[in-house]
């Protein structure tokens, strides 16, 4: 299963997708480990939880408790679900802080109104293919001070294929949304991950969280990267707030409204236009283009480009 080139959510139910062999992944892997970590952080930044007050936070598809482990260490509390038993049983052999409950989204999310201020979403990959789309069934009704909804990614688009006869993709992500809306506090936000597979796809997703209420729009990190690239889906309940800069965005758009001014000469150029290959321009466009991409590059000096004198 591991080794199929199709998509996580085209190959079975979630469920029986995530089974003991591939939950063991998750946590053997000291690059996932770090994948997660970055990505937990990036999710609670654009959710701009307060900095005065500890949040709760639900972990929905939280797997082997990895994400939440960033959580604990924010100072935070978290109480994870998930529908693969597998994930569960790998985070309590973990003795992760948080609490655990097997559920799936498809459901809804049955939580009081205005229960939670906020909802984030996560699923990094080795592959930068979406690992994880787990889903909500069971809720917990707990009260407490702040409550904030993290949701991963991957249970969004599980959501979009019809695993059962009964199952419908618009319906199922309608009362996802739905009972999301419902149980996010007024004035909070929903941060979701998503890796498209088509236009349609998120078109669909969308649709059904402006459908259920829903106001905002996409942030995308590292736009000019192949890679890099990350899509968030950031939603707001009530009113409309303004929309985080997604990062490696600085460079494009200072390009695309300020115009440069330099005394650089300008070298020869093919005849399309382009400067000729391993030319001093063409090495510092290249350099250029992998900076927009978030790459480390090495500073521009002097030297750069220059040609080496041929050996004795």
């Amino acid at each position: 299963m591991a080794g199929s080139g199709r998509r996580p959510e085209h190959r079975g139910p979630p469920e029986l997708f995530y089974d003991e062999a591939e939950a063991r992944k998750y946590t053997q892997n000291s690059r996932m480990v770090e994948i997660q970590s970055q990505m937990s952080e990036r999710a609670v930044e654009l959710l701009g939880l307060p900095e005065d007050r500890a949040c709760l936070l639900l972990d929905v598809g939280c797997g082997s408790g990895l994400s939440g482990d960033y959580i604990s260490e924010e100072g935070h509390y978290w109480i994870g679900m998930d529908i693969s038993p597998a994930m569960l049983d790998v985070a309590l052999e973990r003795e992760v802080e948080g609490d655990l409950l097997l559920a799936d989204v498809g459901h809804g999310i049955p939580f009081r109104p205005g229960m939670f201020d906020g909802c984030i979403s996560l699923a990094p990959s080795l592959q930068d293919k979406p690992p994880k789309f787990c889903m909500l069934e069971a809720a917990c009704d707990s009260c407490f001070p702040m409550l904030v909804l993290l949701c991963c990614i991957s249970a969004v688009q599980w959501l979009c294929n019809a695993d059962k006869k009964s199952h419908s993709p618009p319906k199922r992500l309608y009362r996802f949304f739905s009972t999301l809306y419902t149980a996010l506090a007024r004035g909070s936000r929903a941060v979701l991950q998503l890796y498209p597979e088509s236009s349609e796809q998120l078109e669909l997703i969308t649709a059904q969280a402006m459908r259920a209420g829903f106001t905002g729009g996409m942030v995308v990190d590292y736009p000019n990267s192949a890679k890099a690239k990350k899509f968030f889906l950031c939603l707001f309940v009530g009113t409309s707030g303004t929309l985080p800069k997604g990062l490696g965005t600085e460079c494009a758009s200072e390009e695309l409204h300020q115009a440069k001014f330099t005394n650089e000469r300008t070298r020869f150029r093919n005849a399309k236009g382009k400067s000729v290959k391993k030319s001093r321009d063409w090495i510092l466009e290249k350099k250029e283009r992998r900076r927009r991409q978030g790459k480390e590059v090495r500073a521009d000096t002097k030297y750069t480009g220059r040609k080496r004198r041929p050996r004795f």
